[in-house]
């Protein structure tokens, strides 16, 4: 057992496991003033008050007391472990030169259409071994879990056939038996209209119904699919093709909706019934409504915004307007090379008018939601998983106040300390009566 002791300030966010916040609600973060959690193997056993979590500690029984590891938290705050829900975590090489493209003015389309983007990353990435790809994806992951992030989805996406997709997903799969951060696979076979078959999409698209998506439900390497809805991209009609084919082998849809220009992405999300809908710079006043009304997460990216100099989401009317909101990394090596969500939060913040309560309900609980792990994280409350994190902070506003500056200090993974004094644990701690050392 593990006891966190007097906490300046524990953020539960606890109370939506059911269903994402809303409006209003995305600001309602159930805060305790100077408190304790005790976790019991994987779980957490308590939350409260200090006097509270005191008392409950006494009352266990000697053997189990006596037991008690703990950690002091003097002047920390607890928040829930951060999940990140939209990452293109496996994938080989850098694009760092389209920076320099962007700023002379070349746009996300232009360079894709010239070979770039990612069709560029599905190039090194069918070159790269498995090994490759997981070592490569492991130190994204360990940069992850340093900045609180316990949760993450993984896309496919960089391999554009059969063979390369399914590898991707068995390095995810792979990384989640190994790695601390839990990984949730996504298949997104349709991220991009392959170069060998720019002649000719809609064989593409017919391979994406007959061969791919058979072959991934068939060895269980995805929960969701998803597809990437974009002029130049995959049309309306066929994300809905491919969307309805992934739900006939129990693939849940998402759906990267409206980045570029509108083309109705939103719309389509909420026709499908999309667990969520990704990006949404462009999704118009009737997208949104369709969302609100179907109960679809928004989840959206400052970051790739900030990074291709483009307006970010209309989060503030999404919010007032009923749409469940979660917030991501993007992670990806060309419109958003980043695994900061703290960083993500102070954007949304920044950029997009959120307040630091929503930041922080978007990047937890909502993005539970939004990965269908509401049930188990995204909250501080008794009977779920132990994923905490301690910020070197009296606040959580603190986390969205800084920015570029990473406040974490110790991260908890299923009751287990993986990361103190804010750097990753690569060996078995000692324990003392007084706590870590």
């Amino acid at each position: 057992m593990l006891y966190i002791r007097h906490a300046k300030q524990i953020v539960t966010v606890s109370g939506s496991n059911a269903a994402p916040r809303v409006g209003a609600e995305m600001s309602h973060l159930n805060i305790i003033e100077c408190g304790g959690v005790v976790l019991e193997g994987e779980r957490i056993a308590f939350v409260g008050p200090h006097a509270k979590a005191e008392a409950y500690v006494r009352s266990l029984e000697f053997d189990r007391r006596q037991a008690l590891q703990i950690i002091d938290a003097t002047g920390q705050t607890i928040i829930p472990g951060l999940v990140d829900p939209h990452t293109h975590l496996v994938f080989a090489g850098t694009r760092e030169f389209e920076l320099g493209l962007r700023l002379q003015g070349a746009t996300y389309m232009d360079i894709l259409n010239a070979g770039g983007g990612i069709l560029r990353t599905t190039e090194q990435t069918r070159q790269a071994t498995e090994q490759e790809l997981k070592e490569a994806a492991l130190m994204r992951l360990n940069r992850f879990l340093e900045y609180g992030v316990t949760t993450v989805e993984a896309k496919s996406g960089y391999g554009l056939c059969t063979a390369d997709e399914l590898k991707q997903l068995r390095v995810a799969r792979a990384l989640h038996a190994e790695h601390p951060i839990e990984l949730v696979p996504t298949f997104m076979g349709a991220h991009a209209v392959p170069t060998e078959y720019k002649a000719s999409p809609e064989s593409y698209v017919q391979l994406l119904i007959e061969e791919m998506i058979p072959a991934v439900a068939e060895q269980k390497l995805a929960e969701y699919c998803d597809v990437f809805c974009e002029k130049g991209v995959f049309t309306p009609e066929q994300s809905s093709a491919i969307l309805l084919a992934g739900l006939r082998y129990g693939l849940k849809p998402k759906i990267h909706a409206d980045e570029i220009v509108n083309t109705g992405g939103a719309e389509l999300a909420a026709e499908v019934g999309a667990v969520s809908a990704e990006h949404l710079l462009c999704a118009s006043s009737h997208g949104i409504e369709a969302l609100a009304a179907a109960g679809v997460i928004a989840v959206l990216l400052p970051g790739t915004a900030f990074y291709l100099m483009a307006r970010p989401a209309d989060a503030r009317g999404m919010i007032d307007r009923g749409v469940p909101v979660a917030l991501s990394t993007d992670c990806n090596p060309g419109s958003s090379p980043t695994m900061s969500l703290p960083l993500i939060m102070n954007l949304a913040c920044l950029t997009m008018k959120m307040t630091p309560a929503e930041a922080l309900t978007a990047c937890t609980i909502n993005a539970a939601h939004a990965i269908g792990r509401a049930d188990r994280i995204g909250s501080i409350e008794a009977g779920k998983q132990a994923d905490l994190v301690l910020l070197d902070a009296p606040s959580y506003t603190f986390m969205t106040y800084h920015y570029g500056v990473n406040l974490t200090s110790t991260v908890i993974k299923k009751g287990k300390p993986v990361v103190l004094g804010g750097k990753r644990i690569r060996s078995k701690m000692i324990v003392s009566e007084e706590g870590w050392v």
